[in-house]
């Protein structure tokens, strides 16, 4: 696997914050101004958690008008999923190639 997908996409999860941020979007399409309401933060928090949800392709981000609207990516997530069953893999395999 790439290891700089990797790290973006583990880079991604590992925030308090951007995880409650896909807790959200799990519910369906929001618009920035929503999360900023939800979460409780600043606009420029939320574009820096939103910029690395986004570089991880975890989440999509599509403008309308004035805003931002994110939802989460399916092939995203699946990647991610591939990631975490790579480790399990080795793992499973007592520790050796995978």
């Amino acid at each position: 696997m790439d290891t700089v997908k990797m790290a973006d996409i583990f880079k991604a999860l590992s925030d308090e914050n951007r995880i409650r941020i896909l807790q959200l979007l799990r519910q369906g399409e929001r618009c920035a101004c929503r999360l900023l309401e939800e979460m409780k933060i600043s606009q420029p928090t939320l574009s820096h958690h939103m910029k690395i949800l986004c570089d991880a392709k975890i989440v999509n981000g599509r403008k309308e008008g004035k805003w931002m609207h994110y939802s989460l990516s399916y092939e995203g997530i699946k990647e991610a999923e591939k990631c975490l069953k790579y480790f399990l893999e080795y793992s499973e395999n007592g520790g050796g190639e995978a």
